[in-house]
């Protein structure tokens, strides 16, 4: 495979992106700091195919990557192969307001492999090259310039291990026929509204006891007045105001900006400063949250009660052991939601009891709910059994 120098022009760059846009995949990855930001600092890309590789440096000075992003976004001809692409998919939705498609994900396909549920890139380089990988400079200040060979060749290796690694696994996916367990997942990591902040969402993410209406409502417009600062600023959320912070202020709203000055975790300068005065905007501005958007009272949902809580234990230990069977990941499987969902008695639209799912996992689930499967101890292992073979 050919290593390219770091490119840090456009014109190299659109050369690079024409060739790769003949290819059948490529393999992508990014470095970024994102410690003191709101927003993640893009500042290296990755990528490579069967052929060639290159670092791309986005912090280069009048570089255009409009044909590596459009590559990723809109050339559909293309296969995107991440490792736990998440956040590098967010970034790149954050650039465009798209996301890579069509995407595969290593992370992902390992789970449907056996191989855990979220295998690190370092264990899966291991697994299937024995490579050790170098991780001296993983922790890296990417932002900063210049960078050296080494973090260069380090980054590299990211993409040009995957490249040897994906056909590998993809081959494997076929012999087992579980390729099409993917698709799901897939779709929901290329999903765009995956990625949107939503600040008025924001308030799901501070804990906070209270159940009252106006409370939450409040939190509810704090929680998106500081998405809107941090975002506006640049800054991690938690710079402008601690979640603690914001969730006392909801419960013990102060009456005038002067009383901010006595709020455990705020400055005193915002008793008389812009943003305090923004803060107490935004509180008078709240109404009770609406009874729709109430959260659950518990955990576990009021429809499922006691005896259906058992139920849902009952049927993680049943996902438990149809995992070990078939060597695949729980979670891949099932989710603890939908599991609950059906101890407690739902049964439309739910994963588990369509295509694949359903045949591996769901029939067995639906059929220990209604009574027609149980478990016995055969060997000293714990076993599925039918209620009829026990008559």
């Amino acid at each position: 495979m050919h290593i390219h120098g770091l490119i840090e022009d456009s014109a190299t760059l659109a050369n690079l992106c024409a060739r790769f846009s003949n290819a059948d995949f490529i393999t992508v990855d990014t470095e970024f700091m994102r410690e003191n930001s709101y927003w993640p600092e893009l500042c290296l890309i990755q990528i490579a195919d069967e052929n060639e590789a290159a670092a791309v440096d986005p912090m280069a000075p009048g570089i255009d990557l409009t044909p590596l992003l459009d590559l990723l976004t809109d050339n559909h001809d293309v296969l995107k192969v991440f490792h736990a692409g998440g956040q590098d998919l967010e970034i790149v939705y954050n650039l465009t307001g798209k996301t890579p498609q069509p995407l595969f994900d290593t992370q992902v396909a390992a789970m449907a492999l056996g191989q855990g549920e979220q295998i690190g890139y370092s264990n899966l380089v291991d697994s299937y090259l024995g490579i050790t990988v170098d991780k001296g400079a993983r922790f890296t200040d990417w932002s900063r310039r210049p960078l050296d060979e080494r973090q260069i060749t380090y980054a590299i290796a990211d993409v040009t291990h995957l490249a040897k690694i994906f056909p590998m696994m993809l081959k494997k996916l076929k012999i087992t026929g579980r390729g099409a367990w993917l698709n799901e997942e897939m779709e929901r990591l290329a999903d765009p509204a995956h990625y949107f902040n939503d600040p008025d969402l924001a308030w799901k993410r501070v804990r906070t006891p209270s159940r009252k209406a106006d409370v939450l409502g409040r939190l509810k417009a704090l929680a998106r007045w500081r998405e809107k600062e941090a975002q506006n600023k640049n800054l991690p959320r938690g710079r402008i105001v601690k979640d603690e912070t914001l969730a006392d202020i909801a419960a013990h709203p102060p009456r005038k900006q002067g009383d901010l000055a006595k709020v455990r975790g705020l400055s005193a300068a915002w008793a008389s400063n812009d943003i305090g005065g923004r803060l107490m905007d935004a509180i008078g501005a709240a109404k009770p949250l609406p009874s729709d958007e109430m959260p659950s009272r518990d955990d576990r949902k009021p429809a499922l009660g006691k005896e259906g809580a058992l139920v849902a234990d009952l049927l993680k230990l049943l996902l438990k052991i149809r995992a070990r069977e078939i060597n695949v990941a729980a979670r891949l499987l099932a989710r603890s939601d939908d599991l609950e969902a059906l101890a407690a008695g739902q049964r439309d639209d739910l994963a588990i009891l369509k295509g694949w799912r359903f045949e591996q996992f769901g029939r067995d689930a639906l059929a220990l709910v209604e009574g027609q499967l149980g478990f016995t101890v055969r060997g000293g292992k714990l076993k599925m059994t039918r209620t009829e073979d026990e008559e």
